[in-house]
């Protein structure tokens, strides 16, 4: 080939990572739809650099800082994320030279931590169970943060209106541009509030008739929870961010933490798509949305994030195990649990606000030797609800010290919460943890729903064991 014909050929090659945001592919999910009549298709944006859809609104929101002087060279991006939109924050920040700060909640993967910590960011990780004003909330962290750090800027993707526009702009075009048109319905977890609603509105201004669902977790406000907290990550919230437009969504689907992890597994393992929970959460609703669905409806569900950042929780057998999202071959903890006599109850809650002369008098009332000190009592409980114990031998001991301590509250006075187990756990692995407590809570989907007692097992293997007379 000539230098001339060399010359005038293009190279195809991007000038940056941030390049090469977007433009994410679509593929027809067969085997995990294939007893639906409808057009089951996925938006996949596991493909985009820092591996989610928050690689879009990252670069777009800190275009727009940049633009308005928010932003200065040398400057600081500080905020709360679940992770993925931190990775997308990173890649800018790696780009054009700024520090970053992410924020986020403990229950988020370690591999989370250390992905944000491979790009040079700093993390500041915030318990789960408190309320979003309370100091040491991840948004009031945040916050603090802020003020504290000389040329901080806080992009704030919960109320930054650049977050649903870059869905607007970029990834409702896409989603139209690849379904020709013929998409009815679009499923989308809800977190921010910004990829929804922004491709619902892209969407429905093509087509009004377009059904735009929210898929959620049980538990947060966007299908009718308080907020309370729950295992999935990066989506559903405790409060309303101003990014999510509700006249947009025409119907949301609650989603427990059991069908959403068992979703992001069955599309792993029949599909060859590592996905995470949140994808999990969205194809969960999708399925159901699609049960009632014709041959000519088209249902497109968006895929945030990869699996890999989940690799030590959802797609780790132990982790399944201990918060009782799987059961052993054999006998198990929930078969203990079944077995108690049904007199007492399996498990009894008080709250830190309570006294613990009101603590004693239950327990007295139900004839039980402790009670499970947590921050809710309604059902489903969660784990990260759970404070503490307060049992009748530390309550008499300190009592006895004295007696005023009845009327203390018993947040001040209660001991460590009980060791955790999964429903599913095997026997021998409930009589080691019982050989260093007094109980242990069993878990049912990451739900308490029990104590376990040394001699609640030892009855249940007594029954099991032959008579020898």
């Amino acid at each position: 080939m000539s230098s001339s014909d060399q010359s005038a050929q293009q190279m195809d090659v991007a000038d940056s990572v941030l390049d090469l945001i977007g433009k994410t592919p679509m593929v027809r999910l067969r085997r995990v739809g294939r007893d639906l009549s409808c057009d089951l298709l996925a938006k996949v944006e596991t493909t985009n650099p820092g591996g989610s859809v928050k690689d879009r609104p990252a670069v777009a929101m800190i275009n727009a800082a940049e633009d308005a002087g928010l932003l200065q060279p040398g400057g600081t991006i500080v905020e709360p994320t679940s992770g993925n939109t931190g990775a997308g924050l990173a890649i800018v920040a790696a780009q054009r030279g700024y520090r970053c700060i992410f924020v986020m909640s403990d229950k988020m993967s370690e591999e989370k931590v250390r992905l944000l910590e491979a790009y040079g960011a700093e993390v500041v990780v915030c318990p789960t169970a408190v309320p979003p004003e309370d100091p040491a909330s991840y948004y009031s962290t945040a916050e603090r943060l802020v003020r504290e750090t000389p040329g901080a800027f806080r992009p704030d993707q919960y109320s930054n209106p650049e977050n649903p526009a870059e869905h607007e702009r970029t990834t409702g075009p896409e989603i139209w541009r690849q379904t020709a048109g013929r998409i009815t319905h679009f499923v989308a977890g809800i977190g921010t509030g910004g990829t929804i609603t922004g491709v619902g509105r892209y969407l429905k201004a093509q087509d009004p008739e377009v059904q735009v669902i929210g898929a959620d977790p049980e538990g947060s406000v966007y299908s009718g929870g308080s907020g309370r907290p729950y295992l999935v990550e990066g989506v559903g919230e405790d409060f309303w961010p101003t990014t999510y437009d509700p006249a947009v969504v025409d119907r949301t689907v609650m989603v427990s933490d059991a069908e959403s992890f068992a979703a992001a597994r069955r599309v792993t393992r029949e599909e060859g798509l590592l996905i995470g929970g949140s994808c999990g959460t969205a194809v969960h609703a999708a399925l159901a949305v699609g049960t009632d669905l014709g041959p000519d409806a088209v249902v497109v569900v968006l895929l945030p994030d990869s699996g890999r950042n989940y690799l030590s929780k959802i797609f780790n057998e132990q982790w399944m195990m201990d918060f009782g999202f799987a059961r052993c071959a054999g006998p198990c903890a929930g078969d203990v649990l079944a077995s108690k006599a049904g007199a007492i109850p399996d498990l009894v809650l008080v709250t830190p606000d309570e006294t613990a002369r009101d603590a004693w008098n239950l327990m007295r009332d139900l004839g039980v030797s402790q009670v499970v000190v947590s921050v809710s009592k309604d059902p489903p409980l969660a784990a990260k609800e759970v404070s503490g114990t307060l049992d009748e031998l530390s309550l008499m001991d300190r009592a006895f010290r004295d007696a005023a301590v009845l009327d203390n509250r018993v947040g001040d006075i209660m001991s460590p919460a009980l060791p955790m187990v999964g429903i599913g756990e095997p026997i021998p692995k409930l009589v080691q943890y019982l050989e260093r407590a007094t109980a242990v809570l069993v878990l049912d989907g990451g739900h308490p729903v029990g104590l376990l007692s040394r001699s609640d097992v030892l009855g249940f293997l007594a029954v099991r064991s032959p008579d020898p007379s």
